[in-house]
């Protein structure tokens, strides 16, 4: 099946007399004939459901078709695109290791990896998104387990050159993770390219409609854990009953060890309504992104053709630096426009606080029209040099172009941009 078939039939499939729209499982439990069927399932948790804090069918179902859509052997859903980064490292990271990250990723990303995984032990080492192979070759560590990209960086807008980092990745026998929450899989799919594990924040252009904050990881099934990196995934799970998770589930070992032992422990799990919001989401995303691509692209036009604005980054204009990796990559560059204004801070503000349209709030990828400050809300606790490295500076502003009439979208720029001087 094409992507558009994918959105709307993946993941469930009724038979005969059963509901035609997928149905909310709203249950924490599952009832069983004796106390060994239950016990049976503690020994093999893929046996059935136990409890729908790692697993549910509502949730299994969108897991299902998120996973078809990326091209993926498993998936698992967490309640943000938080929890979904995180878990994506602690399956793989242990006190003591390492990994590397570009740059230009999200400000609560940054914060993540830069401060609380520190506190735990773990690492992340920073490389520029323009850095060379050898640069990045130099940054690992015996200890180095993963590395880590945006495909559409938010929100400075590169392209992450996913064949490239992969390549170095496997390297150094290890995978390569990437978060593709802008482009989503309609616009690129990184296993294609090489990526091993993708994250995504589905409360952006999956969800679609701002109603729910979640998030999921995807596995490739690719990646050779058994190659002396990795050892908790080959060696036996103490408290799995000694089970090794790539001699008993093969090609899903990473995704059934973060559900089976991450998330039995930090429960992190999505209710089955979201899934079902979710759901309804992921039905309309092919048309959604090619009508978010289109308005993006004449809205960016626009922008770069104003003398009020200083530069515009989007990667769909020739003029921009990941033009050629945008081609190489993506069938559109989604909805995200970031440009900066001149006059720094004080003529950014004066611009969003006089749109009319535009929603000034903190978030992205709605069908409606957002606008945000991300010196001062989104990357506000990143010093001045995280700044600079995340490419932001104080008269940049973050523009998410919505569903609406593309000239009504125009008319509301023009006239913001009337009140500043």
């Amino acid at each position: 099946m094409k992507d558009a078939t994918k959105c709307l039939h993946s993941g469930y499939s009724p038979k005969n007399t059963e509901p035609r729209v997928m149905p909310i499982v709203q249950s924490t439990t599952y009832v069983y004939d004796s106390t060994d069927d239950v016990a049976a399932v503690f020994d093999e948790p893929t046996k059935s459901l136990i409890y729908s804090r790692f697993a549910n069918p509502t949730v299994m179902a969108v897991e299902n078709k998120i996973a078809d859509l990326e091209g993926g052997v498993g998936a698992m859903c967490t309640t943000s695109g938080q929890a979904a980064n995180l878990l994506a490292i602690l399956n793989i990271c242990n006190a003591g290791d390492s990994f590397i990250s570009t740059t230009q990723i999200y400000g609560g990303t940054v914060n993540l990896f830069a401060f609380t995984l520190k506190k735990l032990g773990i690492e992340c080492i920073f490389v520029g998104h323009d850095a060379t192979d050898e640069e990045i070759h130099a940054a690992f560590k015996p200890n180095t387990k993963a590395v880590f990209g945006e495909t559409l960086a938010n929100p400075a807008l590169t392209v992450f050159d996913i064949e490239r980092y992969a390549n170095i990745a496997h390297a150094h026998g290890v995978p390569l993770i990437v978060d593709n929450t802008f482009a989503t899989p309609i616009l690129c799919k990184p296993f294609e390219f090489g990526a091993d594990i993708v994250t995504h924040s589905t409360s952006k252009y999956m969800d679609g409609h701002a109603l729910q904050i979640g998030g999921v990881i995807v596995d490739s099934g690719n990646f050779n854990w058994d190659n002396g990196n990795f050892p908790e995934l080959v060696e036996p799970d103490p408290s799995y009953h000694g089970l090794s998770y790539t001699k008993t589930y093969g090609k899903q070992a990473y995704i059934l060890k973060a559900r089976m032992q991450l998330m039995r422990d930090f429960g992190c799990y999505p209710a089955a309504h979201s899934a079902f919001l979710l759901n309804l989401g992921l039905e309309t995303l092919p048309v959604r992104m090619k009508q978010y691509c289109e308005n993006a692209l004449t809205v960016a036009k626009y922008l770069e053709s104003n003398d009020k604005v200083e530069s515009v980054m989007y990667p769909a204009l020739e003029s921009n630096e990941s033009y050629p990796l945008a081609k190489k990559y993506l069938k559109g560059c989604s909805g995200v426009i970031t440009f900066v204004i001149k006059g720094g801070k004080e003529n950014a503000v004066k611009f969003m606080d006089s749109l009319k349209l535009a929603s000034n709030e903190v978030h992205v990828a709605d069908i409606r029209t957002c606008v945000l400050h991300p010196a001062s809300e989104t990357h506000r606790q990143l010093t001045d040099e995280q700044l600079e490295a995340a490419g932001i500076n104080s008269g940049m502003v973050r523009f998410s172009v919505g569903l609406e009439d593309i000239n009504d979208i125009l008319d509301d720029l023009k006239q913001a941009f009337a009140n500043v001087k």
